[in-house]
């Protein structure tokens, strides 16, 4: 059996640390469409202006042949004409290239995130994420939409006026370029530590990224808690830190940009020019179209040098978007096989399983063995962290074990596909989530070739039928708010089982499905539970131990390791771990809010009873 490992070699650096023209190679065709386009408006522009010294040539004549003035002067603006047409027609071209490679690198990475281990995503948090799919692809875009057609023009500009310049007068030439080293020397100090301060600002940006989610994802508790002064604390401290940083780079490289920015301008080095040409044109040793010509020509090569500046910040903006996309790109994936062998039954066993999570230093579980045959219900309990959770989400195998197997259907996971091991296990989780878009769309998720008909069987089932037709306002068509938002805990939880009814998959697993419902929600949850459950295997994370007294397997966890599993009355008998989960939980049922007139009432008889012992 072939195994499909897209996995990293972490001392491949063509893999590990990409470099820019590697990554963006995938539109290299518009690139250098683009690039030869751009560099054909160059040639025609400066086509246009070498034109400039035959016609003026043929104006300073004293008897100018106007036919084939005009003939120059036809050329030169058609040439210009073309030089326009040329230059938007790179960009657009480039533009295209920078809009397609957008689209295949978000659709990679988001096809990767589908693939990794869900603790990196987790670990790694929707800010940093965030980040990498879509600034840092934006940031590509712009690089390959603004600075790919320049590249060509910026550099050759240089390069071509400097040549057409000491063609036409080596002294003009000189005089022309005389202001480079002062600007360079400015553009030096202007990016002395760019690399640096890039980073710092990034990590900064990036820290701000991840504050304003929390902040808008925890808004309810922050209004409910919080007056807003400590709530912003972090974010102001983030922005602020963002602020100094910006503001210290800014400071540092202000002086430079400023001299750098004024001698590459066209003004200074038509004013250098104009004072040396005008006395050499009056004392017969230059010709005045030779001078109009430096006067056109010498800006062009001057302010290109701008343009190199600004396209060195690009790569090097996009050179650190490219380092934290190849990071994504060599998180380690989690290996698939080509062709699955697909499970015999609905039966669930972990044997001798071992996990840890990433960063941790001590084992989520260590040597659990739990056989689950098809068809019964399976309860975990345990305290908190006892790994409950952990065995959940190990089965539809949200991670891979450390040591150990996980066989569905006598099966090791391993060796299934997803999507043979995905039609075979259906989640429900505690927190249900909901995608931005319509009832209907969200419970055809797990199958969507269903019909609107096996849909509103499903939502029947799940006891969310009558809600959905009576108080939502297009019923089936009414689009959610972002995760759900709109509607209530168990409004959504009711949906999230309407669809995993649809998917109709054998084995169920339910994290405390019930665990922040009301009590007349929780009844619905209960009924939709039972028909989702029919004829199913059933592994439920359970909290309230009072929903499990009837599961025909309930296994105990305790600090990663199973102490003692099964039915409800042999392990109360028992009277070890389980004993006294119940023994607490039972304890817990009957605690109640007291108020002052409670106690009261409670201490006056007190008080009459010792009157009359006294007396």
């Amino acid at each position: 059996m072939d195994v499909v490992e897209e996995r990293v070699d972490a001392g491949s650096e063509e893999v590990n640390e990409p470099g820019l023209w590697t990554i963006i190679s995938p539109v290299n065709r518009e690139i250098y469409t683009g690039m030869a386009v751009s560099l054909l408006s160059l040639v025609a522009w400066l086509g246009s202006i070498m034109l400039f010294l035959p016609i003026g040539r043929e104006v300073m004549d004293d008897a100018p042949d106007s036919g084939r003035l005009w003939t120059l002067f036809g050329i030169s603006l058609g040439l210009v004409v073309v030089s326009f047409v040329c230059r938007v027609l790179s960009f657009r071209i480039s533009h295209l290239g920078a809009f397609r490679l957008e689209q295949i690198l978000r659709t990679e990475l988001t096809t990767r995130l589908a693939r990794v281990p869900l603790g990196y995503v987790v670990n790694a948090g929707s800010g940093a994420l965030k980040k990498v799919v879509l600034d840092d692809v934006r940031a590509l875009h712009a690089f390959v939409a603004d600075s790919t057609p320049l590249f060509a023009k910026t550099f050759a500009a240089p390069f071509f006026g400097a040549v057409l310049m000491f063609v036409l007068d080596w002294r003009l030439a000189l005089i022309s370029l005389a202001l480079l080293p002062v600007g360079m020397i400015g553009m030096f100090f202007a990016f002395r530590d760019y690399d640096v301060a890039r980073r710092k600002v990034d990590d900064a940006n990036e820290r701000i990224n991840g504050v304003i989610n929390e902040y808008v994802q925890g808004m309810h508790v922050v209004r409910t808690f919080d007056d807003g002064s400590g709530s912003f604390e972090r974010y102001r401290e983030a922005l602020s830190d963002a602020t100094a940083t910006l503001r210290e780079w800014t400071e540092k490289s202000q002086a430079g940009a400023f001299i750098a920015r004024t001698l590459f301008a066209a003004l200074p080095t038509v004013l250098v020019l104009l004072a040396a040409g005008i006395p050499m044109y009056r004392n017969g040793s230059l010709e005045l179209p030779i001078l109009v010509m430096f006067l056109l020509l010498a800006p062009t090569v001057t302010e290109s040098i701008v343009p190199i500046v600004w396209l060195q910040q690009l790569i090097t903006n996009a050179a650190a978007s490219v380092k934290r996309i190849g990071q994504l790109r060599a998180v380690e994936l989690m290996p698939e096989v080509s062709e699955g062998t697909p499970p015999a039954d609905a039966s669930v066993e972990l044997r001798n399983v071992s996990f840890r999570y990433e960063g941790r230093d001590d084992n989520a579980l260590t040597g659990v063995d739990v056989v689950i045959p098809e068809g019964t219900v399976t309860a975990l309990v345990g305290p908190s962290g006892a790994g409950k959770s952990t065995i959940a989400q190990l089965i539809p195998r949200f991670w891979d074990v450390d040591d150990g197997q996980v066989l569905v259907g006598g099966v090791d996971i391993k060796e299934m596909t997803n999507d043979q091991l995905m039609s075979s296990v259906a989640f429900v989780f505690q927190n249900p989530f909901l995608l931005s878009d319509t009832i209907a769309a969200n419970i055809r998720l797990g199958r969507p070739d269903a019909s609107d008909a096996d849909i509103v069987a499903a939502a029947k089932a799940a006891q969310a039928n009558d809600f959905i037709l009576e108080e939502l306002p297009d019923g089936y068509d009414t689009v959610v708010s972002e995760r759900g938002s709109s509607l209530s805990g168990g409004q959504r939880q009711r949906i999230t089982i309407a669809r995993a009814i649809l998917q109709d998959s054998p084995i169920i697993v339910l994290d405390e499905a019930t665990a922040f419902a009301d009590p007349d929600n929780e009844a619905k949850i209960h009924r939709a539970l039972a028909e989702l459950a029919r004829g199913k295997t059933l592994i439920v994370v359970a909290h309230r131990l009072s929903t499990i007294v009837d599961a025909h397997q309930i296994v105990v966890l305790d600090g990663g390791r199973v102490v003692e599993s099964g039915t409800h009355e042999q392990l109360v008998a028992n009277g070890q771990r389980y004993a006294s989960l119940w023994s607490h939980f039972n304890e817990a049922q009957g605690w109640g809010l007291r108020t002052s007139a409670d106690e009261r009432s409670q201490s006056a008889p007190s008080a009459a009873a010792q009157t009359t012992s006294t007396s």
